[in-house]
This record gives structure tokens, C-alpha cells and sequence, in this order.
């Protein structure tokens, strides 16, 4: 049997070199656009060859990357076999959108105020770089297992949906877990996710000077009409309900929007990109040619506009797969004991490149450091920030069930 008390005295022990290594991981930017992402990967093999864990180096081909949209990616696994058995994987995202505005604090300073650390990917997931290194230390350190294996996944490709992170890793045939966790939240452990599908839509107009617009054909007014008619369906996806807690309806939104030249001339050309998230009962392809037909109808009433659209992103939705009770039943025991609340087995809004493992037939669930909520969070706005205790009791959390799974 398991002392976990001793694997939760060694990550206590331990704890404030946990913390200063998220620090160091915080304080590398890995801004995605633009997407250079290699020398965070430099700096966590180097970090981790610190801990005795050396950490393979796979660079996604330079012509890939940049084909993606990229800048440049290195992918990271750390294996560790003790014996014949299950392999465990743990993934974490490196990539994190840009800090933006409104920082109070240096957002790749690491700092740490009122027993919180502040930083871009402090919470979204650098803070499970730190819990997963940290629970697989305290596991060889205590428990010593002899059967099984365990892997970190360090990948940098979340924000553009993953192919070039986790699916490439399993397109290439580098890795093949029979379990995994990917990084998530303290409170809840995530079984499902919605998917999301997102398309670059261009509007075509004809250039005119503005004091003769009728020579002209005015693409933003195209755009226009066709967003009111995208906008209308949000109000008919409210009444489609997902069975999943955790997850409520589909929804749509556009994100950005750019086009024209300049105040004084009629826009020849207007280009906005959506995301249309997908509940785990939707057909994606379904998804996809609704939303076509939506803007071709639209597209129809304006005389003289033409449009294009581009598929940017397909992510599935991510749906339990038989195997991952084990790792749903680990979790929240521990979660209980750790804690000291309930544990929920959910769904969530957001979509992951989990999904990807789920493609390849590998169970999995999300759960890792971080609050209640992405709001709560911070993650993607300014002053992200982690509770550190959030951070050292996931860690326990995390290496208990690991003790579990490999016993």
C-alpha cells in the first residue's frame, strides 16, 4: 500500500522549488501569434535535466511550422519505465496567447503576491508543467514503482488546435499511452469538452471613392448583413441543450473583423473570422455546412458581393471513452481526501487538444492546477494568476493517483 502521507510530506518538502520553477518557466514568453515556442522548450529540458529527467527533443520540421502559421515548435517527452504494465501520460501546453493590456503586474515576472503567482500561463498550463514534474518526482522519490510507465507530454501547440503538439507526437508515432491527464483545474475533473469550428470568411465588394459610392459595391455592408443573419442563430442555438453537465448550448461568435482602406473610400474587401463552438452532441459536419448555407443565403441578398470561406479550425468535441473511469475514480478520491469537497466529474465550454488523444483511442481526462473557474483564472486577460495553494495540493493530488494507477 501507498503511504500517501509520505508522498504529500515530499511534496511539501519540496514545494518551494515546485514554485520556483514555474517561476522560471513563466518568465520565458511563449506569445502565441507569433509562435516561437522552441526556446521555452530549451529552457524546460535544461530545468528538468536539473531534476535527473532527461527530456527528448522533438522539432516539428521548420517548412511545417511555418506553413501552420508559426514561428517554431519543439515538442518535449520525458519517459520514465519501471516495469511491464500501464503507461500513463501527462500532457501540459506551453503556447499562451499574448498578455495584452491592463497587467498590474509584470505578466513574465512570475511574481508572487497574497500567496498567488501572477503571470501569462501561470494558470494556463505552465502551472502543470510544474504540478506533473513535481508528481513524478515525488512518485520515484516515495512510492518507487516497479511496474508501468509514465510520461510527460510538454507540447506547443494548443492555441492553434494541437496538430502540430499532441497529434503530431501520435501522427509520428512517438508516443501511445493506454491513460493520460491533461492539464486542467483543481476543483473538477473534466471528461468532455465541446468542439469548436472556426472559418475566415471574405467579403467581396468593389472599391469606389466615397464621394461617388454608387460607383462601388460596399463590402462591409455584405459583411454586415451576413454577421446580423450568423448573430440570429445564437438565439436558436439557446434552445439546443447539451446532456453533458458542464456544457449548456452551442454558440457562436466572431472574433475579429478588418477590411477597407481608408475613411474616404467605399471598402472593396472585408475579412472577420468566427468561432462556432460545437456541444459533444453535434455532427460536425453538419456544424459546418449550416453555417455555410447561413452566409451563402445572406450573402445572396446583397447584389454585387461575392464571398469566400476558409475552414481555419476543426476540433472535435471530446466524449468519455470506457477506459478512463480508473482515472476519474483515482482523482476524485484523493481530490476528497486532499481537498476535503467533492470532486465533480463534468464537461466544459472550452475545447483542448485532449481531444486528439481521444482520436487516437487513448482514455483521458483534463485536470491539473488552477481555480475554479477560467475566469477566475484570468486566462487569456490580464493578471492571470494561480493559487499556490492550488498548485501544491494538485501536485499531491496528481502523484497519489499515480501511485494508484502503476500499483
Amino acid at each position: 500500500m501507498t503511504d500517501y502521507s509520505a508522498l504529500d510530506a515530499w511534496i511539501d518538502a519540496h514545494f518551494d522549488e515546485e514554485v520556483r520553477f514555474l517561476q522560471e518557466l513563466v518568465r520565458v514568453p511563449t506569445d502565441t501569434p507569433p509562435g516561437n515556442n522552441a526556446p521555452h522548450a530549451e529552457r524546460t529540458a535544461e530545468l528538468l535535466a536539473g531534476f535527473g529527467l532527461d527530456a527528448e527533443k522533438h522539432a516539428v520540421p521548420a517548412q511545417d511550422v511555418k506553413d501552420y502559421g508559426l514561428e517554431s515548435i519543439t515538442n518535449l517527452i520525458v519517459r520514465r519505465r519501471y516495469g511491464d504494465g500501464i503507461t500513463v501520460a501527462l500532457n501540459a501546453h506551453g503556447d499562451v496567447v499574448p498578455p495584452g493590456e491592463g497587467w498590474t503586474h509584470d505578466p513574465y515576472g512570475g511574481e508572487i503576491d497574497d500567496g498567488r503567482l501572477y503571470g501569462r500561463a501561470a494558470a494556463v498550463s505552465k502551472s502543470d508543467f510544474a504540478s506533473f514534474t513535481f508528481a513524478l518526482r515525488a512518485l520515484e522519490a516515495v512510492a518507487r514503482p516497479s511496474k508501468g510507465s509514465v510520461e510527460l507530454h510538454f507540447t506547443y501547440d494548443e492555441e492553434f488546435g494541437g496538430l502540430l503538439g499532441p497529434g503530431w507526437l501520435l501522427k509520428q508515432g512517438l508516443t501511445q499511452p493506454d491513460l493520460m491527464i491533461a492539464a486542467g483545474f483543481s476543483y473538477e475533473v473534466v471528461t468532455a469538452h465541446n468542439g469548436c469550428l472556426q472559418m475566415e470568411v471574405t467579403v467581396h465588394g468593389k472599391m469606389a471613392h466615397a464621394a461617388i459610392p454608387d460607383t462601388g459595391v460596399d463590402a462591409l455592408q455584405g459583411a454586415v448583413h451576413i454577421l446580423n443573419a450568423l448573430y440570429a442563430q445564437n438565439a436558436l442555438y439557446r434552445q439546443v441543450s447539451s446532456a453533458v453537465e458542464g456544457i449548456t448550448h452551442p454558440y457562436l461568435n466572431v472574433g475579429r473583423i478588418e477590411g477597407g482602406t481608408n475613411t474616404n473610400v467605399v471598402p472593396g474587401k472585408v475579412v472577420f473570422k468566427l468561432d462556432r463552438r460545437m456541444i459533444p452532441e453535434e455532427n460536425p459536419a453538419e456544424v459546418e455546412a449550416s453555417i455555410r448555407r447561413v452566409i451563402a443565403e445572406a450573402a445572396a441578398q446583397v447584389p454585387g458581393i461575392t464571398v469566400e470561406i476558409r475552414r481555419m479550425l476543426l476540433a472535435n468535441s471530446m466524449k468519455p471513452l470506457p477506459g478512463n473511469q480508473p482515472l476519474v475514480d483515482a482523482i476524485q478520491k484523493h481530490g476528497l481526501q486532499v481537498f476535503g469537497e467533492p470532486i465533480k466529474a463534468m464537461g466544459t465550454p472550452l475545447y483542448t487538444d485532449v481531444r486528439l488523444y481521444a482520436e487516437a483511442g487513448v482514455p483521458g481526462v483534463i485536470y491539473g492546477a488552477g481555480p475554479r473557474t477560467v475566469l477566475e483564472s484570468h486566462a487569456k486577460r490580464n493578471d492571470e494568476r494561480l493559487v499556490l495553494e492550488d498548485l501544491r495540493r494538485t501536485t499531491q493530488v496528481i502523484a497519489r493517483t499515480l501511485s494508484d494507477l502503476l500499483a
